[in-house]
């Protein structure tokens, strides 16, 4: 087997047997990175470089007892709105095309300090604005499954990276589904957090009350080794909740006898793909048979919640990006007569079609005599999901749905048509809304061989009931030995 294709447990037994070094793990990826990079798009800024002269010195310190710990020397990809010290990030927006940061991201120090490396800045839309990394000012991130395909998005360079081996795993943001839903294009497993559960200092704002710092990993396994480093409270971040650390290693035991799981019928109707509808009813036949108790329930919520979610992002995305505006630390137009034309041309210049369409519809529902027409009733209706949640958990633990209503579509397909592209965000908004956990793992592929998303939603902070049954399924169907990225369309 590849190195690049152990997933990062196996990597960390191999150091711990001296069957690999740091540094042949690093060049390893270093030399996928070099092989797919071309092909994929992933990186918007790659370490290459910097990676193999860290691994020598890692692997070093290591051997002279100065480092230890069980994840030192571990290469990871890190999402281009994660603030890097010294480090461009960018956003995948010509806004910030030069921007370093001066400050690393607490996720980012937690990584630091366990002496991981990083491979680079990992491809995205434009400000996590869009569902296919196709915003992106850079380039656009391709299917590893299907070269003409679509990554998913926002985190589609995350995912795609990971998918493709040039990253054993990396960490990506979630805002409306922007883990969960190329993590099923890409037929990897994404984890959206609980809100609050992880700290979002140093996370470039799209939507405060809605985004979320999460793993994209090749198992499950590795996703509860992830999160485990990132969550806990951080002082930094005040939506950043203090509770007890919890190890969701432990939580993996493969026994899901009696777990109840819901199947809100309202999830499984019009809109949905027949063969992501009949992957997703063997995937329930296989948790019935693993000793689950499922049931069918009605959450309705679904029809409301995708008018909701962009209204409210929208709205918290036009504050959180007037601070762009070509003075501090942003691009900055060449041609100006005034500060109010300075304002005006390089926000034209600097934002893309999406972004400066989402700013436009958020300035929009918090002007005045509109403000309590949509912002107040979105936020009304908010607490309305939220409670409808709050009931189903009051009975069953776990809520199965689609990730996707669909696999991933093909690169140009829904640029031109926003709404459809919005209307791919019907399945996971919702849990964004709640504040709710949710992971999508690959249940099976469809006709055309692309992968189908599962996505299991918890109550809040119960990671480890959601993690357990992505797990257990996992193991049953064992999809990751089973099927592999083809890059069709393309050099293999």
């Amino acid at each position: 087997m590849n190195i690049t294709e152990f997933t990062v447990h196996e990597l960390q037994e191999k150091l711990k047997n001296k069957e690999l070094t740091i540094t042949e793990i690093t060049k390893a990826y270093v030399d996928r990175i070099n092989e797919k990079e071309k092909d994929v798009q992933a990186f918007v800024t790659t370490l290459t470089d910097e990676a193999i002269s860290q691994a020598k010195d890692i692997q070093a310190k290591v051997e002279s007892g100065e480092i230890k710990g069980d994840l030192a020397g571990i290469p990871i990809g890190i999402k281009d709105n994660l603030c890097t010290k010294g480090i461009k990030t960018t956003c995948s927006s010509k806004m910030l095309e030069n921007f370093i940061s001066p400050y690393n991201a607490t996720v980012v120090e937690k990584i630091n300090d366990e002496n991981m490396i990083d491979l680079g800045k990992l491809n995205m839309d434009e400000f996590a604005m869009g569902g296919s990394t196709e915003t992106s000012y850079f380039a656009k991130t391709r299917n590893p499954w299907n070269l003409t395909k679509v990554p998913g998005g926002s985190s589609g360079g995350s995912a795609a990276a990971v998918a493709s081996n040039m990253v054993p795993w990396a960490l990506g943001s979630d805002t409306g589904g922007s883990i969960r839903q190329p993590s099923s294009f890409c037929g990897v497993v994404g984890l959206k957090p609980t809100y609050g559960l992880v700290s979002r200092y140093g996370l470039v704002a799209f939507a405060s009350s809605l985004d979320q710092i999460g793993p994209i990993t090749k198992d499950v396994t590795d996703s509860a080794i992830l999160l485990n480093l990132i969550a806990g409270h951080d002082k930094k971040d005040t939506t950043s909740v203090d509770m007890p650390k919890k190890d969701y290693l432990k939580a993996l035991t493969g026994n899901i006898k009696g777990l109840k799981i819901a199947i809100p019928k309202e999830f499984f109707g019009e809109g949905i793909n027949e063969e992501v509808k009949n992957k997703l009813y063997e995937a329930i036949e296989t948790y019935k048979k693993l000793g689950a108790q499922v049931e069918e329930i009605s959450l309705d919520v679904a029809q409301y919640a995708l008018a909701t979610y962009y209204i409210i992002a929208c709205a918290e995305a036009s504050s959180n990006l007037g601070r762009f505006d070509g003075i501090r630390y942003t691009y900055r137009t060449q041609e100006f007569k005034n500060l109010k034309e300075l304002y005006k041309k390089s926000r034209s210049e600097g934002f893309g079609d999406e972004v400066k369409r989402r700013i436009i519809l958020g300035t929009y529902v918090l002007s005045s005599g509109y403000y309590d027409a949509y912002y107040k009733k979105a936020q009304q209706v908010r607490t309305l999901v939220t409670n409808e949640f709050n009931k189903a958990f009051e009975k069953y633990d776990v809520i199965l749905t689609p990730t996707s209503p669909t696999v991933a579509f093909g690169i140009g397909e829904k640029s031109n048509n926003p709404l459809e592209m919005y209307l791919a965000d019907i399945c996971t908004v919702s849990v964004n809304i709640a504040g709710l956990p949710g992971i999508s793992i690959p249940c099976g592929v469809d006709s055309q061989g692309m992968p189908i998303g599962m996505q299991l939603i918890g109550n809040k902070f119960c990671e480890e009931t959601i993690l357990n049954a992505a797990y257990t399924f996992e193991q049953e169907i064992k999809f990751r030995e089973n099927y592999k990225p083809e890059f069709k369309g393309g050099a293999k």
